[in-house]
C-alpha cells in the first residue's frame, strides 16, 4: 500500500514539475516575442525621425545654397548626391541591424519553448525512474 501512496505523490510531483516547466517556456517565449514587437515599432519610429532629420537638412542645404546664390549643379550637386548616397548606406545598415536584433528575440522565444519541452520530458523521466525504483 505504501508503494501505491509514495508512486502517486512522486506522479503528481512530477506532473505538477511538468506543467510548471512548460508554462514557464510559455512565458518567457511570450515575452520574448513582445519584446521583438516592441524592437519592432522603436525601430520605426527612430527610422522615422532619422528620415524627419534627414529632410530637414536636406531642405536646410537647399535653402541655404538658393540664398547664396549657388546653382545646384556641378560640384555642389555631386557632393549632394554622394551624400544623400551615403545616408542611403547607413540608413541600410540600422535598417538590417534592427532586423538583426528582432530575429535574435525570435530565435530566444523559439529556443525558450523548445528548452522547456526537453526539460518537461527530462521530469518525466526522472518521475517515472523514481516511481519504478520505489
Amino acid at each position: 500500500m505504501s508503494f501505491w501512496i509514495v508512486g502517486s505523490l512522486i506522479a503528481v510531483s512530477t506532473g505538477v514539475q511538468v506543467y510548471g516547466q512548460l508554462e514557464a517556456g510559455k512565458d518567457q517565449e511570450a515575452a520574448l516575442k513582445t519584446q521583438a514587437e516592441q524592437e519592432r515599432v522603436a525601430a520605426e519610429s527612430r527610422e522615422l525621425e532619422r528620415q524627419q532629420k534627414l529632410n530637414k537638412a536636406l531642405a536646410a542645404n537647399v535653402v541655404g545654397m538658393g540664398m547664396s546664390g549657388i546653382k545646384a549643379e556641378g560640384t555642389p550637386s555631386s557632393i549632394a548626391l554622394e551624400s544623400a548616397k551615403n545616408v542611403g548606406l547607413s540608413e541600410g545598415m540600422l535598417k538590417l541591424s534592427d532586423r538583426l536584433a528582432q530575429a535574435q528575440l525570435k530565435r530566444q522565444a523559439s529556443t525558450a519553448a523548445s528548452a522547456a519541452k526537453i526539460g518537461a520530458a527530462s521530469t518525466l523521466l526522472d518521475g517515472a525512474t523514481d516511481i519504478a525504483s520505489v
